[in-house]
């Protein structure tokens, strides 16, 4: 089972992503609303991939994935981007953020959000 952390400051958008995520199975959820909790949610928790807002109050989720990346505990974390500043449809540019991670616009397709995942995740993760 891999597991998930999902940092949005909304939390009703952080509950429907852990709901679809664990409806689709597999997947072991932890949602933060508040950003300056996510680096500490991410060493309690541990998860294989955190998706990420980017635009959050505090500090943005740019931000975040780099200390993630910096922090020898945290650098094997994959962060999957979640933004309203992107429209459907327009294509993110290779490295646009840091380490050019997976950004998904905003309104979020489920299924969109689940094969990103599942590109992400190698397979003896999501075991």
């Amino acid at each position: 089972m891999s597991k998930i952390l999902v940092v949005d400051d909304d939390p009703i958008f952080t509950q429907l992503i852990k709901d679809t995520l664990e409806s689709a199975g597999g997947y072991q959820v932890m949602t933060v609303n508040r950003s300056n909790q996510a680096i500490a949610a991410a060493r309690e928790f541990q998860p294989a991939l955190m998706v990420l807002d980017v635009m959050m109050p505090g500090m943005l989720g740019t931000e975040i994935a780099s200390q993630i990346s910096d922090a020898p505990d945290l650098r094997h974390i994959k962060v999957i981007f979640v933004t309203g500043m992107r429209k459907k449809g327009e294509e993110a540019q290779q490295g646009e953020f840091v380490g050019g991670q997976h950004i998904i616009a905003k309104p979020l397709n489920p299924d969109e959000l689940l094969n990103a995942i599942r590109l992400q995740l190698s397979p003896a993760e999501n075991s």
